[in-house]
């Protein structure tokens, strides 16, 4: 295997200098995660970026699979003494799996055809004679080959056999099946009927009832939809071309002669291609074309996931977190700065009970005494009712935002594992709370505690490859995670485990290590932790910040390796580094290429005093407010025409879904994005943007909502609610007194 020969494959196909190719591959067999190499290893990679580092590790991986794929098949073929200078010069030069394979189709071990038996018969000679179509003597000369001992009755019968072989030979022949591949590859067309009698149980795939497009050009969506359909016996799904036009140009390529070796030869490729090539071909082009569905539906997938993880955190603050409900009330919690459970009680501000008076008590109560700066309510059940009854409470101070929190994934979160063993003493219902509180300080630092796959924004995620989507999901939350970097004295067992290079067992003994002995007081303090080595220390320092640390920059992205740089720029200043970090001014006194060395180049150093303008800055979106629509709660308060604020939930290929804060997401078609044509929503929009759309259809009955953004394209507006806080003497009130309690509440909001 040539190494050397991959590389520049690999460099040629992505566009990418091959030195930089090979530096990157190498660095990625010593063990490099993609974002170390990314963020840590530029010079040697010629700022390549994760997902060019990402997509040189997928070709190299797939390029090693073809060429041991390409050893076993020479390996094979010669053990059976059947390999010539010239099909190993073919075998060599093949590019593809499927050429690869191709030409080793016809010395695959395989079960017993109707070829294999008719070479038993000693009939191979026979349909040797037939493709070399140099006489018409083809009855006297399958004559010869009747035979009572080897069951050969008849010319007809040698014929048949002869065929037979014939017709495995062609199906066989590399050169037809490329010629059939891209005919498919062309004009095939995908088919879906129904199953009689499934009209009923199928109404979900009744668009498909019936139903026709070029196969290539079906989009992903589609195709895994009929897929579902084929999977669940609703629908039969059939991949056609012409069949005459592929024999026609298969009789083309094989056929030279006139008569009756011609008539034989139609005969064995008309047999060949329906019972041999046509469903080879069928299954190799129903397995590409579910694959690239798949790939397209993992990517949105991905892309979704990303924005979701990176959508902007709230921050540092005390946040009373409400699970809204009817019946079982509203859970509420109050969480401190840094997340952690302080109190939690239940309200019943709604029917039946409808304890409202008790319910505005216990918020304001909360609020005061832990100075709560923000609520968060989940949007699920009863959450419009719940905002409502909140911003209703005519004192709340106006500086405590009332914001919407997606509960997607909190339900799965709240009987998982990771939530139990958090918070083993309290409920689910307490543990939703939390997650929605959380979610809404830090959405990153909460939902990598959820599988990406229960979160909500995939589109037909249970139909692909789970191992392929389970993949590709680790990579975008590892990617978010080490971006945003992790704070390592607070991180969760779950964030920690998706820094680079360590991983569940490591982040394990990273978080009993830190209960033992306390908080880190160094990055250094790391290499004490149990199984953590050098090579791992290297690929995860860089990405775990220490606030109030022994060393000033154990806070920021600067990696330790790169310490003794700084220490030498300050030294060199007659500075401290806390000065190069406040002082702008002395920052520009640093002549970076004094500090250029063998290892170290201008976009490392460049790196180092961007970070030390900010250390650990975080690199997500300011935080912004939202709020729904006042008059708007259930779908039957829609109307056509409505123009109304949303926030992006999912984003497909087909369009975007957007909650406008009626408990059902509507979609925007891809059709109704933008006034101008668009080709991929995710050119348009965004999972968690704020935007503005209008009502174009609503359907009661079966809840489905129509919105178009056409001339809208604008963010959605800010809102705010409430009253401005004052600090007053604080009161006493009689708890038993709901009454007298409210009123003293109140009173210490008053203006």
């Amino acid at each position: 295997m040539n190494e050397a020969r991959l590389h520049f494959k690999i460099a040629d196909l992505l566009n990418i200098d091959s030195k930089n190719v090979t530096a990157t591959v190498r660095l990625l067999d010593e063990g490099g995660t993609v974002p170390f190499i990314s963020r840590y290893r530029k010079e040697a990679t010629g700022e390549l970026d994760e997902v060019q580092i990402l997509n040189i590790r997928n070709e190299i991986e797939r390029l090693r699979q073809l060429e041991q794929r390409r050893e076993s098949i020479l390996k094979s073929i010669e053990g059976q003494g059947k390999l010539s200078e010239e099909l190993k010069e073919k075998i060599l030069g093949a590019e593809t799996l499927s050429k690869l394979e191709d030409f080793y189709l016809p010395y695959k071990p395989k079960r017993r055809t109707k070829a294999t038996i008719a070479k038993e018969k000693g009939l191979e000679p026979l349909a040797l004679f037939l493709l070399d179509q140099k006489s018409n003597l083809i009855f006297e000369e399958a004559e010869k080959f009747i035979s009572e001992e080897k069951e050969v009755k008849s010319v007809m019968e040698a014929l048949q056999g002869a065929r037979d072989i014939v017709a495995e030979i062609i199906s066989e022949d590399a050169i037809v099946r490329d010629i059939i591949r891209e005919q498919f590859k062309k004009t095939a067309k995908i088919k879906s009927r129904l199953i009689k009698g499934k009209e009923e149980a199928g109404e979900k795939f009744e668009d498909y009832f019936e139903w026709e497009e070029p196969l290539m050009s079906c989009p992903s969506h589609r195709m895994l939809a009929m897929r579902r359909g084929e999977k669940e016996d609703i629908l039969i799904l059939d991949i056609c071309i012409d069949d005459e036009s592929a024999v026609a140009s298969i009789e083309k390529k094989i056929i030279t002669s006139r008569g009756e070796p011609a008539s034989q030869l139609k005969q064995a490729i008309e047999d060949g291609y329906k019972r041999l090539l046509q469903p080879g071909i069928e299954a190799e082009m129903r397995l590409l074309t579910k694959q690239q569905a798949e790939e397209k539906a993992i990517i949105v997938f991905a892309d979704n996931l990303r924005e979701l993880l990176l959508a902007s955190p709230l921050g540092q603050k005390a946040i009373l977190g409400i699970d809204p409900g009817f019946k079982s009330g509203c859970k509420v919690v109050a969480l401190n700065k840094q997340g952690k459970l302080l109190e939690e009680t239940v309200i019943y501000p709604h029917e039946p009970q409808r304890k409202k008076t008790e319910a505005e008590m216990v918020v304001l109560a909360y609020c005061q005494k832990h100075n709560i700066e923000a609520i968060a309510i989940g949007n699920g059940t009863a959450s419009r009712e719940t905002e409502q009854f909140i911003r209703n409470i005519d004192i709340l101070p106006k500086e405590i935002s009332v914001i919407m929190v997606s509960e997607a994934g909190a339900s799965v979160y709240s009987a998982s594992d990771v939530a139990r063993e958090e918070f083993p003493e309290y409920d689910l219902t307490v543990r939703g709370a939390i997650s929605i509180g959380r979610r809404l300080a830090d959405p990153l630092s909460e939902l990598v505690k959820v599988d990406p796959k229960s979160i909500g924004v995939g589109q037909y995620q249970h139909d692909v490859d789970q191992t392929h989507l389970k993949n590709k999901l680790d990579e975008v939350v590892a990617s978010c995670v080490n971006s945003v970097g992790v704070e390592l004295n607070t991180a969760s067992k779950q964030l920690l485990s998706y820094v680079a290079g360590i991983g569940p067992t490591l982040a394990q003994n990273i978080i009993e290590y830190r209960n033992q002995k306390g908080p880190f007081r160094s990055r250094k303090d790391l290499m004490e932790v149990p199984r953590m080595g050098e090579k791992v220390f290297e690929q995860a320092a860089g990405f775990l910040r220490i606030r109030n640390g022994n060393h000033p920059l154990d806070k920021s992205a600067v990696h330790p390796e790169s310490y003794h740089i700084v220490e030498k720029m300050a030294s060199d200043l007659n500075a401290g580094i806390d000065d190069l970090i406040k002082d702008k001014e002395l920052r520009k006194k640093i002549k970076l290429t004094d500090y250029v060395t063998e290892s170290v180049g201008l976009l490392t150093l460049k790196d180092i005093i961007n970070e030390l303008e900010k250390p650990g800055r975080d690199p997500r979106k300011a935080f912004e407010a939202f709020s729904f629509d006042n008059h708007v709660h259930e779908v039957n308060d829609l109307r056509e025409g409505m123009r109304l604020p949303g926030i992006v939930t999912n984003v497909t290929n087909f369009g975007a879904f957007v909650d406008v804060g009626v408990h059902q997401d509507g979609l925007v078609h891809i059709s109704q994005l933008a006034d101008e044509f668009v080709d991929d929503p995710n050119k348009i929009v965004k999972v968690g943007q704020k935007v503005w759309v209008t009502v174009s259809e609503v359907d009661v009955k079966r809840k489905r909502i129509a919105l178009s953004m056409k001339n809208e394209g604008l963010p959605a507006a800010q809102k705010n609610s409430g009253k401005q806080k004052e600090t007053v003497k604080e009161e006493k009130y009689d708890p038993n007194d709901m009454n007298s309690a409210l009123a003293a509440l109140k009173s210490k909001f008053k203006k």
